[in-house]
């Protein structure tokens, strides 16, 4: 038997055998073909999906409503950090991106008079969507 003529044990056989598995292991990985780089622009248009805004844990979100609140007043309820992010996302039809644009800007206008500065997002999707996101993500406000 092995462990009986290797001084040691069988920690030292087990040590061993770890490092024979990963040398292998990493032979193997370097006769991989890399992956194919062009393999994402192979694909059609319809099945990429677009990426989502960079947003942090909300904390709040307004969205515009027959009941709702203007804008200045829902933020004037908010409690105030100074490590809070306001993110004004705007999704459009196709023919929608001027519209959507014009509103995102209102938003945030009325956010700067309140104190706050906004990040706008806008992108296409298959309705038209506006909302305000108060979110912790990391940013620095600014």
């Amino acid at each position: 038997m092995i462990g009986s003529s290797i001084r040691g044990g069988w920690q030292t056989t087990l040590a061993d055998l770890a490092m024979i598995l990963f040398m292998v292991t990493a032979a193997a990985m370097a006769e991989r073909p890399e992956a194919d780089a062009d393999a994402a622009t192979d694909l059609p248009a319809e099945t990429s999906v677009p990426a989502l805004p960079a947003t942090g844990e909300p904390i709040a979100i307004y969205r515009i409503a027959p009941n709702a609140p203007p804008l200045d007043e829902w933020l004037a309820e908010q409690p105030r950090d100074p490590r809070q992010n306001l993110t004004i996302i705007a999704r459009h039809t196709p023919a929608g991106s001027e519209r959507a644009a014009t509103a995102a800007l209102a938003l945030a206008r009325t956010a700067e008079n309140e104190g706050h500065s906004a990040r706008i997002v806008i992108e296409p999707a298959g309705e038209n969507d506006l909302m305000v996101v108060l979110d912790f993500d990391g940013r620095q406000p600014g």
